[in-house]
């Protein structure tokens, strides 16, 4: 399994989304959209033109945007 994580640093639920997966051992690129703007044009590709983040995608395509922690743990 494969998975980015597209967030910013200030944002409390990308924190948390993290801190979820690092607590269960799973490894994931992490991209900041606030310094790499083609990481923003993809989670916009994704979200038809919003910017919610975390976004969270896996290697087969699917993706969840800003998941509770019971729906990211569900997903995993």
């Amino acid at each position: 399994m494969s998975l980015t994580v597209y967030g910013a640093s200030w944002c409390p639920d990308v924190k948390r989304s993290r801190a979820l997966l690092d607590g269960h051992g799973v490894e994931y690129s992490y991209v900041d959209v606030e310094t790499d703007p083609a990481a923003e044009a993809r989670v916009r590709e994704l979200q038809d033109g919003a910017r919610r983040i975390p976004t969270i995608v896996w290697d087969d395509g699917t993706f969840l945007v800003e998941p509770s922690d019971d729906e990211l743990s569900a997903r995993l």
